[in-house]
């Protein structure tokens, strides 16, 4: 079996290598009826999620992880929430067996790649391994092939210049657990294809969600707002304004959100939103300082409910503890 060259922890520890174009291409943008294949890069919590929706869907999946052995195990836990699903009657063992069959695990990104019709990258926040990935893509995708970040807060735009066509490049921000949220974000840059965030819109409503279109700003809509109220929630607990549990509630029965800031903390991850708020806090000011108790956690390891702990606990089966 080939083996990509790309791997995560290299990238991660590697300086930035800036790829530059200096010829840029246009491309043709496919209808959605003629999207067939789709190849989803980084096979943890959000890209397992978005394989899951998009093989429901009746979509051919690629699931390519550059670590050995994720893209299977993101199979596998593709395959748990399947047979929850079934067995809450959300859907049929035959309609189960047939999206699984559906997904391939890939370990070579070329591979996964070249006869795709929308690539969707999935892989952390980290702007650098982002372009270098998109870079890769770019190498081997058909030119008709829709590209996506699902970034939640980093600059489309800067993404995009590691392609040879940055209009074909758009954001998807999907929501976790993929397969029960219902938002995704499309983010235009200034230097998107119309058609191409017409496709992406497309694609959404296929995959069962309902997509807002967003500028290319830091935060975009949603992390902006929800971060606000996350942040705020964190300096509440910190001064003693009432328990975590308390301050949930008050914004479960008081405004109507299904899941209280500390809650949705806990199951985003305490580190996610702390590299978030950095970098909201210098793009647009102290509003978005991390207090200091959501630094201290990460810290401690207590990133949520992935860890056992954030600011609830949380058994190994994902119940709530308290």
């Amino acid at each position: 079996m080939c083996r990509d060259s790309l791997t995560f922890p290299r990238v991660l520890l590697q300086r930035a290598v800036r790829v530059v174009y200096v010829l840029r291409v246009t491309t043709r943008t496919i209808a959605i009826d003629e999207l067939r294949t789709i190849t989803v890069i980084g096979s943890g919590t959000m890209g397992a999620g978005i394989a899951h929706v998009a093989a429901i869907a009746g979509y051919a999946v690629q699931l390519f992880d550059a670590a050995a052995g994720a893209a299977a195990a993101g199979l596998g836990r593709i395959e748990k929430n399947l047979a929850k699903g079934v067995e809450l009657g959300k859907l049929t063992a035959a309609d189960r067996d047939a999206a699984l069959a559906r997904i391939r695990p890939c370990d070579d990104l070329a591979a996964a790649c070249t006869h795709t019709d929308c690539a969707i990258e999935a892989v952390p926040e980290v702007i650098a391994l982002k372009r270098e990935i998109f870079a890769a893509i770019d190498r081997a995708a058909p030119e008709h092939a829709l590209l996506a970040t699902n970034t939640s807060s980093l600059p489309i735009s800067e993404i995009a210049t590691s392609v040879r066509a940055p209009s074909r490049l758009v954001g998807m921000h999907f929501f976790n657990p993929v397969h029960v949220m219902k938002l995704v974000e499309i983010v235009r840059h200034t230097g998107s294809d119309p058609a191409a965030v017409s496709l992406a819109v497309s694609l959404a409503e296929k995959l069962g969600k309902t997509p807002i279109t967003v500028a290319d700003s830091p935060g975009f809509a949603s992390s902006r707002l929800g971060l606000v109220i996350g942040l705020e929630a964190m300096r509440m607990v910190e001064q003693g304004v009432a328990s975590p549990a308390d301050i949930d509630t008050a914004m479960k029965l008081g405004y109507g959100h299904p899941m209280g800031p500390l809650e949705l903390t806990d199951l985003v991850g305490l580190d996610v939103r702390l590299g978030i708020a950095e970098h909201l806090s210098t793009a647009i000011g102290p509003a978005f300082t991390p207090p200091a108790v959501l630094r201290e956690k990460v810290a401690a390891g207590k990133l949520g409910k992935k860890t056992g702990e954030g600011f609830y606990r949380w058994s190994p089966d994902g119940k709530r503890l308290g």
